[in-house]
């Protein structure tokens, strides 16, 4: 990086929050899986802004030069997306912590994207009578990560994903503007709603400096129901009758009983049932005790019926956020061995038909496979393990097999982990050119010299 750039940026954020050479390490790569990650460029150089002014003179500065910029939130993404890789100025959003308002009167919290999903969620156990439900998976993730990726995880299928619970949004554009989307509003007609593009964007568009998310009164009744089945036929078909009654649990987990033996080993913890191959967790929250019985006693009606073979009941908060736990550290356990961890996502119906292609389309190959997912959304990750610590080398025709049943089933390549730098090459088999095009002019308009994490998420 050039060295007046360099020191032009110290005058800016202060030359102690300016990082090069050796200092930049630690910033350069996600959580995407090593065997499957682009190389970054060690020619960056990392700068940490306190706000939006000074981001907005960082992006002037870059326009100016035509210098490449990639945000980093929390490092917790699984496509590469934050992975600077060509000579970039890196704006991590560390120091960017400020929790600025809890409005109780219109249930919105606003904070800005450098606070991550564990500091919020403590700081409103205890000041707030409300909360939160979206779960990405890692506590770890900022807030203004989770936007750019539109993050979903375990409790989606109530709530929704982030894009269902953000009001508004404080931006700073390419070319150094600071606009403000949206707000405390539950409607607005006014115009082309621009924070639904930037939320999902992955980093492309603008940067995410200050985030207002919609809060929930905390259920007062909680419970959690896991159910083993002999297959995954059973399972899903339980899932999709359930839904069927217009039972909507917070969750509705899916896991193949190796993956879960695997984490709960990873943790020291025990996993409850012996019997079956395959698991369902249901987690519940309602406004009454009468409600939370009922809505239990129909998900363990369903199941038996659909042929389960074990059930048990979680009792208290501690063993339900015990088996949640092994549930959200399914990742980790398995990380060292995968060489992809895939999220496709189809319509909750479509979700028996997707698991016997899965499973067929594996055993064609052979494959070391199994399945972990949001059931309750349609969203499943299939993990694809390492051969002799190698990718395997059916890996990228399997994958294409996988993509192409899920696109035959109106579905989508990923439903939550985003495309960003390592699957673009398989979004064509997703989008059409006419689709594409309308991304390309989108990304044109808001980044003119495309100096905004250039090659992610569109092709």
């Amino acid at each position: 990086m050039d060295e007046k750039v360099i020191e032009r940026l110290a005058e800016i954020v202060g030359s102690e929050f300016v990082l090069t050479a050796e200092r930049i390490g630690p910033y350069l790569y996600d959580q995407t899986e090593a065997c499957l990650r682009p190389k970054a460029s060690r020619e960056s150089v990392v700068v940490r802004p306190s706000g939006a002014r000074e981001i907005s003179d960082i992006m002037k500065l870059a326009n100016a030069k035509q210098i490449t910029v990639v945000v980093r939130g929390g490092g917790t993404g699984l496509c590469g997306a934050a992975i600077p890789i060509m000579p970039s100025i890196v704006i991590s959003m560390e120091r960017m912590k400020r929790i600025i308002e809890v409005d109780e009167k219109n249930f919105i919290i606003t904070l800005e994207s450098g606070v991550t999903l564990r500091e919020m969620n403590d700081y409103l156990k205890k000041n707030s009578i409300f909360y939160f439900p979206s779960h990405s998976g890692d506590e770890n993730a900022q807030l203004g990560g989770l936007v750019a990726e539109n993050a979903g995880g375990v409790k989606s299928g109530k709530h929704g994903v982030m894009r269902n619970n953000i009001r508004g949004l404080e931006v700073v554009l390419p070319t150094g503007e600071i606009v403000q989307l949206n707000g405390k509003l539950q409607k607005n007609n006014a115009g082309y709603d621009l924070m639904q593009l930037v939320i999902g964007s992955e980093g492309t568009l603008c940067v995410v400096t200050k985030v207002m998310l919609r809060l929930y009164p905390e259920p007062r009744f909680n419970g959690t129901i896991l159910v083993s089945f002999a297959n995954f036929d059973q399972a899903t078909d339980a899932s999709t009758k359930i839904l069927q009654t217009g039972v909507v649990p917070l969750a509705i987990e899916y896991l193949d009983r190796t993956i879960a033996r695997k984490t709960a080993d990873f943790l020291h913890e025990d996993w409850p049932l012996k019997r079956g191959k395959v698991d369902l967790l249901f987690v519940m929250a309602e406004d009454n005790e009468d409600a939370l019985f009922n809505v239990g006693g129909i998900i363990e009606e369903i199941c038996s019926s659909s042929g389960a073979v074990e059930s048990v009941v979680l009792d208290g908060r501690d063993e339900q956020e015990r088996i949640l736990n092994i549930r959200n550290s399914t990742y980790y356990a398995t990380k060292p061995y995968l060489a992809d961890t895939l999220d496709i996502t189809v319509p909750p119906a479509s979700i028996p038909g997707l698991m016997k292609g899965f499973n067929s389309i594996a055993g064609k190959y052979g494959a070391v496979f199994d399945t972990v997912g949001h059931v309750g959304d349609g969203n499943v990750h299939n993990n694809i393990y390492l051969v002799n610590d190698e990718i395997p080398v059916y890996y990228e025709e399997m994958k294409a097999e996988l993509y192409a049943l899920a696109i035959g089933m109106g579905g989508t390549i990923t439903g939550e982990h985003g495309i960003g730098k390592t699957r673009r090459r398989n979004l064509a088999v997703q989008l059409d050119e006419t689709q594409v095009d309308l991304m390309r002019g989108i990304k044109k308009l808001f980044d003119p010299n495309n100096i905004l994490n250039p090659e992610t998420a569109i092709i």
